[in-house]
């Protein structure tokens, strides 16, 4: 049977007979020892340097008490220990200061939310069947970000994986899963980070859909929090106030207080949880800049490659607005590119207010440079930061430590209405910008449904109550206030409500959408565009290099939006693209030489040949030896109405 083109060399296939299962220790929480025993024990670690005393309480699932409370013993620098003869499915909270309960920060699972008892879990009870698995090189990354709510929980994902597969994607990216307050939410609103959040299913679930992923040749990556706790449901400062900075706030409340052994540890072990226990495949660590901390980061990425299986494929990637790039030198993969997106954004909808305004300048030029170099601003002062410097030169990275997007969560999710950039940008700009980012040698991300054009909002939900919800709604509402569109307060009020529930609905994508010819059409173009990244991209990126990025002018000698870049690929050939956002075609003085493997429109190689690059155009070459693309197809382009077949 053939293979498909995106199948890693190694990949394991459903029928495999090997079972295997996967714990990691944890040296606090609750760790079930003797599991298979008929009196399994387990042992209770909790940090309480605040507290003189705790208990632990065992309760039913109707919240009762169901055995004596059981005293736990201090230990050094505030920690308390006990064991109780228990198993799995054990219900139980801490008692802190003599009548307050509270979940374990630790807790594995919480089936009835956070403001409930947590659960002893067997973490070896889920039978995995492709132990085989080792992940893929970094290059071979497709991402595609998700939210498993809006999907219809882990079940509803799991069923969406073949397709993901037949159009090239090579790693699902899950928004947030550990355990927020509510049913629904975004999950950047974490109170316990080890605990999936049980409105998406049971642990075991969730492990069953990374190991179905995995039998598809499919990473399975997560977004993991770790600059703050959410609003509702975290019981730290009760009982650890130490786990905080005193004095020191981020844009979400107190700092966490990372020059403490106990909180480093705490993450570096729930990096670990995930990527062990669970097997994913990567991290993305959600805002680092608000950490700040680099050292933790680098020590966090040492842990993890020292510690994770000889030969796994193990990514770990950053959103850091700093623009770090000495951490991308050695210790993590890659950083979202946030400067290539709002230079991007800016040409395709016009848009100049919030951060698109250090992007309005001559946004050509600055796409220009995050192309040959990364990042934008590289020690450059920024109109957003009040004119300070942001960021470090990155122009010595390869193009693979950077993950490029049009969107994602964050730049459609945090629009007042949630527009997806369809619905702000004209169809064959977007084409083309589309193909751009799907062939260049940064790493692609796509947003969930955006492969199928879709135009369905995804819009800030929560599922607060109360004050809560009063105060999250208002809030949201005055980000908007220095907005044109929302100075009147009526504009205002018709930002949708993040904790209606219809706002959810709103944002999720119907499970049997037909396929009708609009979403054919679109996801014809992805599949035809990373097949080509398939073959014959990917296999080139290891040392790929690029070579600059030049401006094209039109025919008035004028500042086009347009530009040509060169790649050096890891076998010497180049990589060359040439990306027209405007509504004119602009002289492209020497058509560069090689074979093209992808255009939009269809035929815009005619006239690149004639030495213009026409209006709303993606074009790219390959030079040197394209035999391994003649033996797949017989024209001499990829279109979007041809895929790759």
């Amino acid at each position: 049977m053939a293979s498909h083109p995106n199948d890693p060399p190694h990949s394991h296939k459903p029928h495999e007979p090997h079972v295997r299962h996967y714990m990691h220790c944890l040296p606090f929480g609750a760790q079930l020892t003797g599991a298979a025993l008929k009196q399994p024990h387990t042992r209770f670690r909790f940090w309480a340097p605040s507290c003189s005393a705790v208990q632990v309480v065992f309760e039913g699932a109707d919240g009762h008490e169901t055995a004596a409370p059981l005293d736990m013993t201090p230990s050094h620098n505030g920690w308390f220990e006990a064991q109780a003869p228990c198993g799995a499915g054990t219900r139980y909270r801490y008692r802190i200061n003599d009548d307050q309960l509270v979940p374990d920060p630790a807790s594995r699972f919480q089936p009835q939310g956070v403001h409930g008892p947590s659960e002893v879990l067997d973490a070896r009870a889920y039978a995995w069947q492709h132990t085989h698995w080792r992940g893929r090189p970094w290059e071979e990354t497709v991402l595609y970000e998700l939210h498993v709510g809006a999907l219809g929980g882990y079940r509803g994902v799991m069923k969406r994986l073949p397709a993901l597969v037949d159009i090239g994607i090579t790693a699902i990216e899950l928004m947030p899963l550990n355990d927020y307050p509510g049913e629904r939410g975004w999950g950047y609103d974490v109170v316990l980070p080890y605990a999936p959040h049980a409105a998406y299913g049971t642990p075991d679930e969730l492990k069953e859909l990374i190991d179905t992923a995995h039998g598809l040749g499919l990473q399975v990556f997560l977004d993991v929090v770790y600059n703050h706790f959410g609003p509702d449901g975290n019981w730290l400062g009760q009982y650890a106030r130490p786990f905080f900075k005193a004095g020191s706030h981020t844009p979400w409340g107190e700092a966490l207080d990372f020059e403490r052994p106990e909180v480093r540890d705490f993450y570096s072990d729930n990096a670990l949880y995930w990527l062990t226990e669970y097997r994913f495949d990567g991290l993305r660590l959600d805002a680092v800049h608000a950490i700040d901390n680099p050292e933790w980061l680098r020590e966090l990425a040492d842990h993890v490659h020292a510690r994770v299986e000889p030969g796994r494929h193990v990514h770990l990637v950053l959103e850091n607005e700093h623009n770090e790039a000495n951490l991308l030198e050695s210790h993590f993969n890659a950083q979202w590119n946030d400067d290539v997106h709002h230079a991007l954004h800016v040409m395709l909808t016009g848009e100049s207010q919030g951060y698109y305004r250090g992007f309005t300048d001559h946004p050509i030029q600055k796409l220009a440079r995050a192309l040959s170099e990364g990042f934008v601003y590289q020690g450059d002062p920024s109109p957003v930061h009040d004119g300070k410097p942001r960021g470090e030169p990155s122009g010595h990275l390869p193009p693979t430590s950077f993950v490029m997007f049009l969107q994602n969560h964050d730049q459609i999710g945090n629009r007042a209405f949630g527009e997806r950039l369809r619905t702000l940008a004209d169809d064959d700009a977007l084409r083309a910008a589309t193909a751009l980012l799907l062939l260049s040698p940064q790493i692609p991300l796509l947003f969930m449904e955006e492969e199928y054009g879709s135009t369905q909002p995804f819009q800030f939900f929560t599922a607060f109550e109360g004050d809560l919800a009063d105060a999250v709604r208002e809030g949201r509402r005055r980000e908007f206030k220095a907005f044109a569109a929302f100075n009147d307060e009526k504009q205002r009020e018709q930002i949708p409500d993040p904790n209606d529930v219809q706002t959810f609905i709103n944002s999720s994508p119907p499970t049997d959408a037909p396929l009708d010819d609009e979403r054919r059409d679109w996801m014809h173009f992805y599949k035809s565009a990373l097949v080509v990244r398939a073959r014959l991209l990917t296999p080139r990126l290891h040392h790929a290099r690029a070579l600059g990025a030049q401006v094209l002018a039109d025919d008035e000698g004028n500042g086009a939006r347009a530009l040509i870049a060169r790649w050096r690929l890891d076998d010497g050939q180049t990589w060359t693209i040439a990306l027209n956002l405007g509504h004119d075609g602009v002289r492209l003085e020497s058509p560069p030489e090689g074979q093209v493997v992808f255009e939009t429109p269809p035929r815009a190689r005619d006239r690149t040949d004639n030495g213009v690059l026409p209006e709303s155009a993606c074009v790219v070459w390959l030079t040197g030896n394209v035999s391994e693309y003649a033996q797949h197809h017989d024209a001499r382009t990829v279109r979007r109405e041809e895929p790759f077949a």
